[in-house]
């Protein structure tokens, strides 16, 4: 097996990337394995970072510090690194805001070896998704019984890629760099990310030539979101619990035999077979479909055919059990029918635990007020 590099991407956030090492540090490695360090600097001032990076130890292998002699920006850095692949054939991409647990690198190392000959999987990531970064709500894979998930959206808070797998990307950038986003299939919300951002680019790629990252049922990684280029104040909104066990046995489902396959609106597409190929709209997100059946909690002007309710986490299994209620609507686009009723409370209550109004007007004032 060929044991991945470690690809550490830093700018100029010394205290996390102080706690980003310690956590590499601490983590388990395979026995008598020399785990490749690269601790990528982009240009700035960052005095602190680089001498850091240099009295850094790193007991498991080579540590080499790459210091950039010119501000390369976050897009264009993360590309740079990326293409280490092609020096070490395959590695592990962590921002400095991540933190890692300490089977994270068997974890990668496992899941590389399970997708290197499947052309549908683009890359591997270590963090595990609970929150739909589109509408801020809670979201949980389908539990099929494997650990793992396929998601048709890139992964940036701890990712692998073999050398292959990473230049099917470039390659696709070499006409697609700079191009304009919007499309009917890509997330609104994605397509209007900054500039600086390379995800969009990957998550793009994906949609285009119908490829899917593999996840992890349980996170690798967490991130911390500390205030930087995509943050202006630190938020623990993306904070996962992590995987700590150090050795274990992975077993990974096909793609084709997964039941927990999403697209990049976080929607699970093994539903759309179960309804003649409806499009599948559970929250509410996604533009107008062309499609003749749509499954949504959205209230639409077309004749509902069935009704779920929203009881059973994650909600995907309210489809596949059929539990009773009148949350999710199944409708004939092509029938004029009465909207049904708009139901955000009851939402509201299912997506946040223990929610009352004095804990609602205090997140309200820290939100507005930030006290």
């Amino acid at each position: 097996m060929n044991y991945p590099a470690i690809v550490v991407i830093a700018y100029n956030r010394k205290d996390s990337l102080e706690r980003l090492l310690s956590s590499l540090e601490k983590a388990d490695y395979p026995e008598g394995v020399s785990v490749p360090l690269i601790i990528s600097i982009d240009k700035g001032d960052n005095a602190g970072v680089v001498k850091l990076s240099d009295d850094f130890e790193w007991s498991h292998g080579v540590k080499t510090v790459i210091k950039r002699e010119e501000n390369l920006g976050l897009k264009k850095h993360v590309i740079t690194c990326g293409c280490l692949t092609n020096v070490y054939d395959s590695i592990i991409m962590l921002e400095d805001d991540l933190y890692v647990s300490k089977a994270f690198y068997h974890y990668a190392c496992d899941a590389l070896f399970y997708v290197k000959d499947n052309d549908k999987v683009a890359g591997v990531s270590l963090y595990d998704h609970r929150l739909n970064v589109h509408v801020r709500e809670p979201f949980q894979a389908y539990d099929d019984g494997y650990d793992n998930y396929y998601f048709q959206f890139a992964s940036s808070w701890g990712q692998a890629f073999d050398k292959d797998k990473w230049n099917g990307f470039m390659k696709w950038m070499e006409t697609n760099d700079g191009k304009d986003l919007k499309a009917s299939n890509m997330p609104e919300n994605v397509s209007s990310w900054s500039d600086k951002s390379w995800l969009k680019y990957f998550i793009k790629y994906m949609i285009e030539e119908d490829k899917y990252f593999i996840y992890p049922n349980g996170s690798y990684t967490t991130n911390f979101a500390d205030e930087g280029t995509n943050e202006s104040v630190a938020v623990n909104d993306f904070q996962v619990s992590l995987c700590q066990a150090k050795k274990r046995k992975f077993c990974f489902s096909d793609l084709n035999e997964s039941m927990a396959v999403y697209d990049a609106y976080f929607e699970n597409t093994k539903l759309s077979p179960l309804f003649d190929g409806a499009e599948i709209d559970l929250y509410g997100y996604k533009p107008v479909s062309k499609k003749r059946y749509l499954l949504s909690s959205k209230s639409h002007p077309y004749k509902i055919i069935k009704t779920f309710g929203r009881r059973l986490r994650p909600i995907d299994s309210n489809i596949f059990d059929g539990i009773k209620g009148s949350e999710f609507y199944l409708y004939d686009t092509e029938t004029q029918g009465n909207p049904p009723e708009d139901k955000a409370a009851e939402r509201v209550l299912y997506n946040y635990r223990a929610l009352n109004a004095k804990k609602m007007m205090k997140v309200l004032s820290y939100r507005v007020f930030g006290k």
